[in-house]
């Protein structure tokens, strides 16, 4: 709608059209196809991580199961349906069976590690002097190449080594074989994975102690609560989902343990862990059936642990309203 009006002279001039206003009650509701993009949005940001999801890991997965069922041998196109023979073997054949007791040196090591690393968190959590000197310290031997760690203390455990050095300026004796024998081999590789891994742990817990509130401190203090006490009552509760979630790392990683003792032993002397044990039968004796059941059992225990210690210790529901 225009309107006209005059002006002196005799000429009109012609007003612009009257904008229509809109309310807030009034707008009008997007289009279907406004309403399809919108939805789909989400879903377009996702097509990218789930297509790399799906190859490099349900594809792979879904291979494994199906190979673990074959006798296959990694080269050859022919691969014979043999049932659940392979699974079989594995629980049956006692030299198949037997590195899963290698892990527990490994679980044993990882229930000193986390013992460790709570406890050098929860003091370098208040302020001492050097707490970040000691922090970088703690950390640093997570940063180093697995493979570079195992040449080190190779050099470290050998007849005449480091260790062996040491000791004799204590008077000790020196004619150890320290990767010689079974037992002393898997407690010395151990040891080598809670030097390692005891950064990472470390690094959690100090994150999970650094976010519980400050006040909670300074009213203990003022209560009087000693250090333990306010480790018990407040830091404990407080970081029990990283807790929860450290000793589900521990078990799972010490049933896989690869790095440390391929490089150091190769699996001898009674240090083959069963990872190592399934690389020597897919790739050295080239059972890949045999070898891809292996990994199907080690990830259904892994999965069993894991449920069985989500029901024993679950989450706890936090309410954020």
């Amino acid at each position: 709608m225009t309107r006209t009006t005059e002006v002196a002279g005799g000429k009109t001039h012609r007003a612009a059209p009257a904008r229509r206003r809109t309310t807030a009650g009034s707008r009008t509701a997007p289009s279907p196809r406004a309403q399809l993009l919108r939805r789909a949005t989400p879903w377009l940001f996702l097509v990218a991580p789930l297509a790399l999801l799906i190859t490099f890991t349900y594809v792979p997965v879904a291979n494994m199961i199906y190979y673990s069922f074959t006798d296959w041998d990694g080269i050859s196109p022919d691969r014979s349906f043999t049932g659940a023979d392979n699974y079989v073997q594995i629980f049956t054949r006692p030299e198949l069976f037997r590195v899963f007791f290698v892990s527990l040196y490994y679980l044993a090591a990882s229930g000193v590690q986390i013992a460790v690393a709570l406890y050098f968190a929860t003091v370098l959590s208040f302020n001492l002097r050097f707490r970040n000197l000691f922090k970088g310290l703690l950390f640093f031997p997570y940063l180093i190449n697995g493979v570079a760690i195992g040449f080190v203390f190779l050099y470290f455990f050998q007849d005449g080594g480091t260790l062996d050095s040491v000791l004799s300026w204590f008077g000790a004796g020196t004619d150890h074989a320290w990767l010689g024998d079974p037992t002393s081999a898997n407690t010395s590789l151990a040891g080598v994975s809670v030097w390692r891994f005891t950064g990472l742990n470390f690094v959690l817990f100090l994150g999970a102690i650094q976010s519980i509130p400050g006040e909670l401190y300074e009213a203990a203090q003022l209560d009087g609560a000693t250090r333990w006490q306010q480790f018990r009552h407040i830091i404990a509760p407080s970081i029990r989902p990283i807790l929860s979630l450290s000793v589900i790392l521990a078990i799972s990683g010490s049933l896989a343990v690869f790095e440390i003792p391929y490089i150091m032993t190769g699996g001898a002397t009674g240090t083959s862990t069963f990872v190592i044990q399934t690389v020597k039968l897919a790739f050295q004796f080239n059972k890949t059936g045999l070898a891809s059941a292996a990994a199907v059992v080690l990830l259904l225990i892994i999965l069993l642990i894991t449920w069985i210690q989500r029901r024993l210790v679950p989450d706890e529901k936090v309410d954020l309203v």
